[in-house]
């Protein structure tokens, strides 16, 4: 048996709401904290793999942290490839 987090009355462990005080008896309404980050976007840049992963995960949950993290990567990657063309093109212009 289980009891109300509101009223304090006992109620089963099948019920949904307390039917004393019509309270929600599953209280997992926890709150996720969200803000996003430069941490998390600098993470995301330094191994875009990294956050790559966690812009998938996070993305139901926590969309702005989620957010920073995908940019990072994302950012990181298209520098990557910037520069490597830059490489490239200076290679094939000594040679």
């Amino acid at each position: 048996m289980a009891f109300c987090n509101n009223c304090g009355k006992e109620v089963n462990d099948n019920q949904a709401v307390c039917l004393n005080c019509g309270a929600s008896i599953n209280s997992s309404d926890t709150y996720v904290v969200d803000n996003g980050g430069f941490g998390w976007g600098l993470l995301g840049f330094c191994i875009p793999v990294v956050g790559l992963v966690l812009f998938l995960v996070w993305n139901e949950t926590k969309p702005r942290t989620a957010k920073a993290a995908g940019i990072g990567a994302l950012v990181s990657v298209i520098l990557g490839v910037f520069f490597y063309v830059i490489l490239l093109a200076a290679a094939a212009g000594a040679a």
